[in-house]
């Protein structure tokens, strides 16, 4: 290995955000757009904004970047791709071109490592059919990578994160843990093949699980990343008026998560995602301390969370786990609006 990148970076990945709280507060008097093609801006809070330009066709619209999560320069390239372009597949849409947006520290890392992470970008974009078009860089420590992606989307097909209804099973397609993971390996607690897994993980597109939404007309999902699966769960719940209940038992946790988060090691951003979420929130008696917490452990790439028909939700997760993802699971239910709007048990 060339360079390590984990060597410039405290926090990467979906963990550098900012805290959910502090993000909602700073951006509730900003003024929203007035424009009748705008069909989904941040109102919501969702994973990307939606602009239509006929009655066929809809821009979707999103951009991502982060520090390094991982060592190696390519595979930082290829999760940060990955997670950039999750966000037109959480909406239903196609991706279809992107920018890369890099800050790098010219004089401080060997600029073969700049070409790599732009290596790995590129590759994990031509896997997703998308074509990355241009770019901008400053020079900037410690590094960060990500892209602009656009995709398409037919406007009476968008899923959204108010799309949720009464009823709905929620499948999760994607273990959870990567940040517990992470900071575990940092730690020297980990065993190569869980950070393996981890990594395997955050690399695998989402196109599966987009294509499938679509074909059983899901309506209502996003993606987990930096805030976590209860943090994303109750921007959903709000979102749609209703109240998720999610079962912790029942949700995939990538090997490791559990025995680490037992050991102690849950990252800070796990306590910021609980602090977004409690007011909100309401634990079973006798939940697990460890799966409350890696509830909160803030996801870099993360799985796709759907809202689905009951009647469908047996099928649409059968196609899911032949179509790549094995560990998929039906992890909880939205029920009519209570006086939370997140349950966890």
């Amino acid at each position: 290995m060339s360079f390590d990148l984990l060597t410039t970076v405290e926090t990467g990945g979906c963990s550098a955000k900012i805290p959910p709280r502090q993000l909602e507060e700073l951006l509730k008097d900003l003024p929203l757009p007035s424009d009748p093609a705008i069909l989904v801006d941040i109102s919501t809070h969702d994973d990307a904004g939606v602009y239509k330009i006929n009655d066929e066709t809809a821009l979707v619209i999103t951009t991502d970047f982060f520090p390094p999560m991982v060592s190696d320069g390519y595979e930082f390239g290829l999760v940060a791709a990955t997670n950039s372009i999750s966000d037109v597949y959480a909406m239903g849409g196609t991706p279809l071109v992107a920018l890369n947006i890099m800050m790098f520290p010219s004089s401080r890392i060997p600029m073969e490592v700049y070409r790599d992470i732009l290596r790995g970008g590129n590759d994990k974009a031509l896997e997703a059919g998308v074509s990355i078009i241009g770019g901008h860089t400053i020079d900037d420590y410690p590094p960060k990578y990500g892209l602009a992606v656009i995709g398409t989307v037919h406007p009476e097909k968008i899923i959204t994160n108010a799309g949720v209804k009464e009823g709905d099973d929620l499948i999760l397609t994607k273990p959870i843990g990567t940040g517990i993971i992470l900071a575990g390996h940092r730690m020297q607690m980990t065993v190569p093949s869980q950070l393996e897994a981890a990594v395997m993980a955050m690399k695998q597109l989402n196109a599966a699980g987009c294509a499938l939404m679509q074909k059983y007309g899901v309506r209502g999902a996003t993606d987990i990343t930096g805030f976590g699966l209860a943090g994303h769960a109750l921007k959903m719940a709000r979102a749609s008026g209703v109240t998720i209940s999610l079962d912790l038992q029942s949700v995939p946790l990538l090997d490791g998560t559990w025995n680490l988060a037992d050991q102690g090691c849950i990252p800070g951003a796990s306590f910021r995602n609980l602090d977004y979420t409690e007011r909100e929130t309401r634990l079973t008696d006798g939940l697990d301390y460890n799966l409350k917490m890696i509830a909160h452990d803030a996801q870099t790439s993360g799985g796709l969370l759907m809202a689905v028909e009951p009647g469908k939700s047996s099928e649409l997760l059968k196609e899911l786990q032949e179509a790549g993802h094995p560990e998929a699971a039906i992890i909880g239910r939205a029920v009519s609006r209570e006086d939370m709007a997140l349950v966890l048990g």
